[in-house]
């Protein structure tokens, strides 16, 4: 592809809505086409720049998704549940890539989203960092090293204005744990013990929440049995290896089939 592939981004007005744009526009690979908002956001019908109190650059923040999308090859989306199933299917429409960074999704919108994904390329993940993906596959490896002796217990901690708890990547990394002993995450999931709540269960997955600050994200896996511990943890200092991964996974997703991908296909780190 000799023209750089035209990008979108949904949110823009958000933290890392704007994030996202900083990211494109600096990059020598994709180019800023579409700025996207939900209908009555003060942003929208204004410059973009402007908006973001710089310059001009010409892109008018839009309410009309479908409009964008069709002028673009990759969308990158970090919205919310409901906002990014609608996103799904008019990316689909315009056979554009559409990088999900958005958590929080339930059983239901995944389902709406792999429909999505016969036509067009999505890559979706709980987090787009290089680590973290690393530490997803270690986790799943440690998790099929060792029985059910082991306890896994998944520690979260984030800033004090998320909204959604476990987070997408404890979740993540829950499902690495439970695909590496062999059982559904569903079936195991552990969370919000509170009062007299009995033993921990075998072979359970215990989740826990931290709010506070602006942490940007610590997730720590504690495999423990009698006499030992093993911990594995990932660190994020810098927002902006977010944006960085889902630029990567935008440019990844452009010769790819149809279908549903994660970071782990795009680091060449997938089966």
């Amino acid at each position: 592809m000799t023209e750089k592939p035209g990008v979108v981004v949904t949110g823009a007005s958000g933290r890392m809505g704007q994030m996202l744009v900083r990211e494109v526009q600096k990059s020598d690979r994709l180019k800023l086409v579409g700025a996207v908002e939900r209908s009555g956001n003060d942003w929208v019908g204004r410059d973009l720049g402007l908006c973001m109190g710089g310059t001009e650059t010409g892109i008018t923040v839009t309410d009309d998704a479908l409009e964008a999308f069709a002028r673009a090859q990759a969308v990158i989306d970090f919205t919310s549940p409901a906002a990014t199933v609608g996103f799904a299917e008019l990316a689909a429409q315009a056979r554009a890539v559409h990088v999900i960074g958005t958590t929080g999704l339930s059983d239901d919108d995944l389902r709406k989203i792999h429909v999505a994904a016969r036509h067009a390329v999505i890559v979706r993940a709980g987090n787009m960092s290089l680590g973290v993906n690393l530490l997803t596959r270690i986790t799943r490896q440690v998790a099929a090293a060792l029985d059910a002796d082991w306890d896994i217990e998944i520690i979260e901690s984030h800033h004090n204005q998320k909204v959604d708890a476990p987070s997408g990547t404890a979740l993540m990394l829950g499902e690495a744990a439970a695909e590496g002993r062999g059982v559904a995450l569903s079936e195991v999931s552990d969370r919000g013990r509170d009062g007299i709540t009995g033993k921990r269960e075998r072979g359970h997955i215990g989740f826990h929440a931290i709010r506070g600050g602006d942490v940007v994200g610590e997730h720590e896996v504690i495999f423990a049995t009698a006499g030992e511990r093993i911990v594995l943890k990932h660190l994020a200092s810098d927002r902006t290896l977010f944006a960085r991964g889902a630029l990567k996974a935008a440019l990844w997703g452009q010769d790819k089939a149809p279908g549903e991908y994660d970071m782990l296909d795009v680091l060449g780190l997938g089966d």
